[in-house]
């Protein structure tokens, strides 16, 4: 009787144990590939649950390491924004969600800086000041690893 018993709490356990949970099935996660463009800095706005991340060439590192805010000859950043949402996996976490918009700015040989952004679906009615969206990507300080 208690091996009869025991299978059957067995088999219970292992029935309960299974189930599978999906609760970020409806989340659509989009990876940003910046190709040859390396991570400059990230920034979190709370207030509207968005998370960025800078990328940019050597040129563009090197312009926003200095103190003048001036973008070099040749410089090219993108600074690319996604809706976070809570991680279902760890309390507390947060993962990026859907990709809201990609800004780029690029500087070419004759020093012109030229602005332009990528919204995507659902997100068109973001159209910034470009000067201040410029100033602003410009104020991000590069991560200094170790």
């Amino acid at each position: 009787m208690k091996k009869i018993l025991f299978i059957i709490m067995s088999v219970c356990a292992l029935f309960t144990a299974c189930k599978i949970d999906e609760p970020d099935k409806d989340l659509h996660r989009v990876v940003f590939d910046p190709g040859n463009l390396k991570f400059i800095s990230t920034s979190l706005n709370t207030k509207k649950e968005t998370s960025s991340a800078l990328y940019g060439n050597q040129k563009a590192l090197e312009s926003l390491s200095s103190k003048n805010n001036q973008l070099k000859m040749g410089s090219e950043i993108k600074l690319v924004t996604w809706k976070y949402h809570e991680n279902p996996q760890y309390i507390g976490g947060t993962i990026t969600g859907e990709l809201l918009r990609v800004e780029t700015i690029k500087t070419d040989k004759n020093g012109k800086t030229s602005y332009q952004i990528q919204n995507t679906p659902g997100t068109e009615n973001f159209q910034p000041n470009k000067e201040e969206r410029i100033k602003y990507i410009m104020s991000y300080k590069p991560v200094v690893r170790p």
